[in-house]
């Protein structure tokens, strides 16, 4: 794998860049003297951001692949290459899973887990296509690694998102490709994603996910961890991107719900082993 060294006329591409981690990951590429490419759903939000940062804004629906491939087509003839992918929208509202509908669930999957397919179907082989590689970043979050309730269809998608992302880097690895891969798993960032069914299409009418102000909710305030900003996060991905990291933490605070998770896994380890054992020793 060929590892980015520098930003410096980099070509990067971040949906969801509007705002949020998305804008703060574009704010410190271009600070590095990246030439970045914006693309969000919500046009006005995109093009006030992309004047204000001195990044180009190019609506993008990532729930629909030809949005996303009339984007990487626009990069292309902007650019005539692109060196990095952020495969960063998302949404984060909230509901019980015994209260969604199949419409909530469409709509969690098309745009956290489908908007990163469509991300990747269409910018992979551009990225394969230089001479000196490129990387992917696909943001999941921590929800990706360790359940919270009524987070279920987000964990989901963010779940399949670090799948993704785990299998895209072996493979990638296994064909000696110059490309490199990062998953994004944060915690508590400061961002707009409580506010996200103002975007919730239309025709999917009204569901059970609900947006929720989360530093109100009873599970992070008895957890207690601190909220960062989405400057310092785009400063951990570019720093995972030199790296050639494939994860990236916003929250080590949070290492023991991960933990708690895979003691559990050991644990029915240990009682498979134990049974086979028993079994072993009772057949001789």
């Amino acid at each position: 794998m060929s590892r980015i060294e520098t930003m410096q006329g980099k070509v990067a591409v971040i949906t969801g860049g509007a705002s949020g981690i998305g804008r703060g990951i574009a704010e410190r590429m271009i600070a590095q003297g990246a030439q970045v490419i914006i693309a969000d759903i919500d046009d006005d939000r995109l093009q006030a951001t992309a004047r204000e940062i001195g990044a180009t804004g190019i609506r993008t629906d990532v729930t629909s692949s030809a949005s996303v491939q009339a984007l990487a087509d626009e990069v292309i003839s902007l650019h005539g290459k692109v060196d990095i992918l952020c495969n960063n929208a998302g949404i984060g509202p909230m509901a019980a899973i015994s209260d969604l509908t199949l419409n909530d669930w469409k709509w969690m999957l098309d745009v956290n887990l489908w908007g990163v397919i469509h991300g990747i179907h269409a910018f992979l082989p551009l990225l394969k296509a230089n001479t000196d590689g490129g990387h992917i970043v696909n943001t999941s979050s921590m929800s990706g690694m360790a359940v919270t309730p009524t987070l279920g269809a987000y964990a989901v998608a963010k779940f399949g998102v670090v799948a993704l992302s785990e299998v895209l880097a072996q493979e990638l690895e296994i064909e000696n490709s110059k490309v490199g891969v990062s998953v994004l798993c944060p915690g508590p960032v400061r961002t707009n994603i409580g506010n996200s069914s103002r975007n919730r299409p239309k025709d999917l009418g009204e569901g059970h996910l609900a947006d929720v102000d989360l530093e109100s909710t009873e599970h992070f305030r008895d957890v207690q961890i601190p909220w960062v900003s989405p400057a310092y996060t785009g400063d951990l991905v570019i720093d995972a991107i030199k790296r050639g990291d494939l994860y990236v933490l916003t929250h080590p605070e949070l290492f023991d719900f991960i933990y708690a998770r895979h003691q559990q896994i050991a644990e029915s380890v240990e009682q498979a082993l134990a049974r086979q054992q028993s079994l072993a020793s009772a057949a001789q």
